[in-house]
């Protein structure tokens, strides 16, 4: 004889519980499948020119001057150097990664 799955529950609540999980089941949205979607297209397009164009460039200014702010005050150290590194290759090459990986191009 095979045990229960659920040895301490009754029958009823074990009903129960099979009656949420197909209702939640059923209610759930179907997944987003890459295709042809163009959606978040004017989203994404404004993103990546903001981090490509003059956003990306402020940004590895700000890390920049705080990491010479940070020499200044004595406080010099690893991250200071790579702060401003990191900031300028995460702009540079990551939105081309993040883009590669977004738009699934094989």
């Amino acid at each position: 004889m095979a045990k229960p799955v659920f040895p301490g529950v009754r029958i009823a609540a074990r009903l129960r519980l099979a009656a949420v999980a197909v209702t939640a089941t059923l209610i759930t949205p179907s997944p987003a499948l890459a295709g042809a979607d163009a959606t978040f297209d004017q989203a994404f397009d404004m993103f990546e020119g903001m981090l490509i164009g003059s956003g990306g460039k402020v940004l590895a200014l700000i890390a920049l001057a705080v990491a010479i702010f940070a020499m200044v005050r004595g406080q010099f150290g690893v991250k200071e150097v790579v702060l401003p590194v990191g900031i300028g290759i995460a702009v540079t090459a990551g939105v081309g990664i993040v883009t590669s990986t977004i738009t699934a191009t094989i």
